[in-house]
């Protein structure tokens, strides 16, 4: 799978994270400091959501210090559900109940053990295929058409 990986910040976990998906055998593409170019975390988000929205990676992830700010910024991009994620089981509803295709972590809050768990569930879950979950992520599409196609 290629994936678009970004974060404000390189680190530990973000370095211990990168070595997991390369052993597990994904393409990676790599946004701000992780390819050592200084850049704040909306542009960071930016880069990863947009190269999933295109079709030129398959997933994203995306780190900073809480998760929370990536998230927001990623989701900001039409298509894009991307899913704060500080525990194996909020990554697996994610996948299956809101066919999240970005994946945020903390830097602060995400051991590497938590994050092999969280990468357990994320690849191991399949998007959901649950009719009222589907609908719901279709109206979820609905919204982004109301606000974004106005523009």
């Amino acid at each position: 799978m290629k994936l678009a990986v970004g974060s404000d910040e390189r680190t530990h976990t973000t370095d211990a994270v990168i070595a997991e998906l390369e052993k597990r055998g994904h393409a990676l593409e790599l946004f701000g400091p992780l390819r050592d170019e200084k850049t704040l975390w909306p542009q960071v988000a930016l880069d990863v959501a947009e190269r999933v929205a295109r079709g030129d990676a398959d997933e994203g992830i995306l780190f900073c210090w809480t998760g929370t700010g990536v998230a927001i910024a990623a989701n900001k991009v039409p298509g894009i559900r991307a899913a704060l994620c500080h525990d194996a089981e909020t990554a697996k509803g994610a996948r299956l109940w809101n066919r999240a295709n970005v994946l945020c972590l903390s830097l602060r809050a995400t051991t590497d053990a938590i994050a092999q768990e969280i990468l357990d569930a994320w690849f191991g879950t399949p998007l959901g295929a649950d009719p009222v979950d589907v609908e719901c992520v279709a109206a979820v599409e609905e919204i982004e058409r109301k606000y974004y196609e106005k523009g």
